[in-house]
């Protein structure tokens, strides 16, 4: 089997395991809206204090382990023992720091939530939101748990099992919520006042939240020795190059400082909002739907050609770290750009599958629009990013993201004092895009000239502008059904669940057929290669 085949074999299975993890994942947060609803002051409690622990574990650790991990791994396999003990030496210390830091930051929850939601001190959402993040916080360790187990899986090219995990912790994060409604009834319409929410109500929303996180990194510990992995406590930290590891990680965690400030800014400024505009629940909402494509698509895809581009990295072969590069921006853009139409045309069907109120449809369809808008930037950014961290270089991201996250939080500054209430939380989401754009051109010219090479920046511009034309003409086609359908009307069979499902399933596929179509016939090189081997499997 050719290298591209297995490629090919493992962005599929990533890419099929994440599909499913993440309509759990939306069958999740629909059944949350359902059991506690998508909008007040209790639904934003949780949404914060739920938020904090993978936002703060991102913080301390996740971009340090994310950039450090697979590289070093994939140097340290050159040894004898085929970096069995760097991997327990990393392991052992990975878990001890993050068990120290979930234990201070849970005990120190009224301070964390008092930073995130600094502009709401004193006011008896931020007291719920501490109530919870007590349950919440010891996510951080077992977030951290998934993430280590899992890339040195992904290091010794066993994807499937860090991609599937998440499944589990939303079917425990879904029982949970059974086990809610059935003990103490839905509220749907998010009226239960902070009063309300007594202990056992919250021990049981956060508590069961935190044991499906807890599932989802035990379980990988079953797939280690699948993998020829045997993993022993070693306290013994000197001398394997964990100091290179350490300076490698500078960058990625200032990544993380400065996007946490971004994020308290962000959240502070939505966190007062009134029910009846859009609120942090529907920014989480929001996201949710923004980053589903990226994680199916994008993640699975760059994740697949990490391994490899980090080992050519390993041996300054830069010719075939570009052409990677290329071959994921392009591989990633063929379908990001359909989908990005898809769910600006679709935002309407989309919201009604998660809010029932209808004056909040349009406020959640509105922040979808918003984020969507930037999906192309964000995958450019996202990819060039992991092409740093396969050259063992984290200060560049550093500088572009500190970019990105400047003109974002000047941009929710301005709009926190001037945009009217109802249009905020779609302000928030235009910012996140406009800092996106104006760091993607910094993040190409240092690839470049990290690389000394061209980035075959022609061939992924001509790629790029045929996707875009192409997913035009869909649109507008996509947009002419929708609304035929009913699908932007507040009554009728459009405005229903059941019709916006439906209107989801056939615009979606006439979208796919005519961009497909278009492709075909305008001859694109990178759908031909996509498509050769479907096509080899149908003819034989």
């Amino acid at each position: 089997m050719t290298r591209v085949e297995n490629t090919g074999k493992a962005t599929a299975w990533l890419a099929s395991g994440t599909l499913i993890s993440r309509i759990t994942g939306f069958i999740s947060a629909a059944i949350l809206v359902g059991t506690i609803g998508g909008v007040g002051d209790g639904t934003n409690a949780f949404a914060l204090a739920n938020s904090l622990p993978n936002n703060i574990y991102l913080l301390i650790a996740g971009g340090v382990l994310n950039a450090v991990l697979v590289p070093q791994i994939v140097r340290a396999a050159r040894s004898h023992d085929g970096g069995l003990a760097y991997i327990n030496k990393l392991v052992t210390l990975s878990l001890v720091l993050l068990a120290a830091a979930t234990i201070i930051l849970t005990l120190a929850s009224p301070v964390v939530v008092s930073i995130y939601g600094f502009k709401q001190i004193g006011t008896p959402i931020i007291g719920l939101a501490i109530a919870f993040s007590f349950w919440c916080m010891p996510q951080i360790f077992f977030y951290g748990m998934y993430t280590v187990l899992g890339e040195v899986l992904n290091a010794r090219k066993m994807f499937g099992p860090f991609t599937w995990a998440p499944v589990l912790n939303n079917v425990v994060a879904i029982a949970g919520m059974f086990l809610y409604v059935t003990l103490f009834g839905s509220d749907p319409s998010g009226l239960l006042p902070i009063s309300g929410w007594d202990s056992a109500r919250i021990a049981v929303i956060a508590g069961t939240a935190t044991l499906g996180v807890m599932c989802q990194a035990i379980v990988l510990v079953l797939f280690w020795k699948r993998a020829g992995l045997t993993f022993q406590w070693d306290f013994n930290w000197r001398g394997v190059g964990l100091r290179s590891a350490g300076r490698a990680s500078s960058g990625a965690l200032g990544i993380m400082v400065v996007g946490q400030i971004a994020f308290i800014i962000t959240m502070s400024t939505v966190l007062g909002v009134g029910a009846g505009d859009a609120s942090v629940r529907v920014l989480t909402l929001s996201y949710l739907i923004f980053v589903l494509p990226h994680s199916i698509i994008t993640v699975s895809i760059t994740t697949a050609h990490f391994t490899k581009m980090s080992e050519n990295a390993a041996i300054n072969n830069f010719p075939a770290v570009r052409d990677g590069f290329s071959t994921i921006v392009r591989s990633a853009s063929l379908p990001i750009v359909l989908a990005m139409f898809g769910i600006i045309v679709l935002s309407m069907p989309v919201s009604r599958i998660f809010i029932k109120d209808p004056t909040q449809v349009g406020a959640l369809a509105l922040v979808i629009i918003g984020q969507t808008a930037a999906l192309v930037f964000f995958t450019l950014i996202f990819i060039s990013q992991r092409t740093f961290y396969s050259l063992g270089n984290t200060r560049v991201p550093f500088i572009f993201f500190t970019i990105q996250y400047g003109v974002q939080s000047i941009v929710v500054f301005v709009a926190g004092a001037t945009v009217p209430k109802e249009y905020l939380a779609f302000s928030l989401a235009l910012a996140q895009g406009i800092g996106m754009l104006a760091a993607m051109p910094i993040a190409l010219y240092w690839l470049k000239k990290k690389l000394g090479t061209d980035l075959d920046g022609g061939r992924i511009l001509r790629s790029i502008a045929l996707f875009l034309a192409a997913g035009t003409i869909s649109a507008i086609i996509g947009f002419v059904v929708t609304n035929s359908m009913g699908g932007y009307a507040t009554t009728g069979f459009g405005s229903t669940l059941v019709g916006s499902l439906i209107t989801i399933a056939i615009v979606a596929a006439i979208m796919s057929v005519v961009y497909v179509a278009l492709l075909w016939v305008f001859r694109s090189q990178d759908l031909r290669a996509a498509a050769a081997p479907i096509l080899r499997r149908l003819k034989r």
